[in-house]
């Protein structure tokens, strides 16, 4: 049964789109722990309005954050504190892909970053790069922060244009798994989505 956590090497690097995918071609339930900001929409409604399959539950944030800004001060801003002990996963039996909020070391809270909850739900991790001037550094330190930390990586995935040299870059440090390529798409749809799906549920089943 695959439980994983689906990060970003950053901001607008293309998590929401590889975790509606992964949950699509796993038929798996989809919980998003942390949501910061609240409009035009939230992730995970986002993800349910692309995954199509009737197996997948969506399961309740654990906090529903009003500001658009790190979770820690979203938090803050409404005399929150977020505390370790507060998640536990959900009571599934299916597969689960928990989305987490920007990259591994954002912080929830003085203290605690998204990388404390994801070795405290003890999940493999789906890192998302996207190429950008200073991706091939976000990249290898997200990998490397991983490592350091002993979270299993489940598979890395290029999302956007390929670029061969970036690509290159990073795999000479990264030797683990890749899954399918993301591509630039024009437009985002529950169609586009399924069959990324396909693509992916071949490389999982393989």
């Amino acid at each position: 049964m695959e439980h994983l956590f689906i990060t970003g090497i950053g901001t607008d690097v293309g998590k929401t789109f590889a975790a509606a995918i992964i949950t699509e071609a796993l038929q798996a339930d989809y919980w998003k722990p942390v949501q910061a900001g609240l409009t035009p929409t939230t992730d995970a409604g986002t993800v349910r309005g692309l995954v199509q399959n009737p197996v997948s539950r969506f399961w309740p944030e654990r906090y529903r954050l009003a500001l658009p800004a790190s979770p820690h001060a979203a938090a803050a801003a409404e005399d929150l504190l977020l505390q370790l002990t507060d998640f536990e996963l959900p009571a599934t039996t299916n597969h689960l892909v928990v989305e987490g909020a920007g990259g591994l070391l954002v912080p929830l809270a003085p203290g605690f970053l998204v990388a404390d909850l994801v070795q405290q739900l003890g999940l493999a991790v789906v890192v998302v790069s996207r190429h950008y001037l200073g991706s091939i550094n976000h990249t290898l330190l997200t990998l490397e922060a991983l490592r350091l930390r002993q979270i299993p990586v489940r598979g890395l995935v290029f999302n956007g244009a390929p670029n061969p040299a970036t690509e290159e870059a990073i795999l000479s440090y990264y030797d683990g798994p890749v899954m399918p390529r993301i591509r630039e798409e024009p437009a985002v749809s529950a169609a586009v989505v399924a069959r990324y799906a396909t693509e992916f549920r071949t490389w999982f089943e393989g």
